[in-house]
């Protein structure tokens, strides 16, 4: 079993923002990130979630993904995106990164867990920790979704 702690940030919102990830799989680990110059804390929050599932090797992973975002938990467990994706994401913020996350969710057997942000759990700390310094960083990517008019406000 794969376990994955995802964060999202963003400094304004809209603003310069950034996600972290956390893969375990047994002893190893590894660590993603990236900041992006004008994005929400939404996108960002869901950016880290397809980023970490992108990076696995293959498919048919089981997968458990700790993410203190409600906007992302409560989507899949309350099962709302798949109500989104029969209206073809009609009034639906950030269409493209769920369609984005449906394509690769399906290829892995996904669990969510909510945890509560800034409550001592180190990994969910180390994730915000990566946000916060990517948004913060030098060389800030293009949220092409974003800045292409795909969502101009948060959810």
């Amino acid at each position: 079993m794969i376990t994955m702690y995802t964060d999202g940030a963003s400094k304004g919102n809209p603003g310069p923002g950034g996600y972290g990830v956390v893969l375990k799989y047994n002893q190893h680990r590894k660590e993603l990130t990236a900041g992006y110059r004008k994005t929400t804390n939404n996108r960002m929050e869901l950016l880290a979630v397809i980023a970490g599932l992108e990076a696995l090797k293959g498919t048919g992973h089981q997968v458990v993904i700790y993410s203190d975002s409600k906007y992302v938990v409560d989507a899949i467990e309350k099962r709302w995106l798949w109500g989104w994706q029969k209206k073809g994401f009609a009034k639906v913020k950030n269409p493209d990164l769920w369609r984005r996350f449906l394509n690769i969710f399906n290829q892995h057997q996904v669990k969510f867990i909510w945890v509560k942000g800034h409550a001592g759990n180190i990994e969910n700390e180390r994730c915000d920790q990566l946000a916060v310094q990517s948004a913060a960083g030098p060389n800030l990517l293009i949220d092409s979704g974003y800045e292409a008019g795909a969502d101009t406000t948060e959810l």
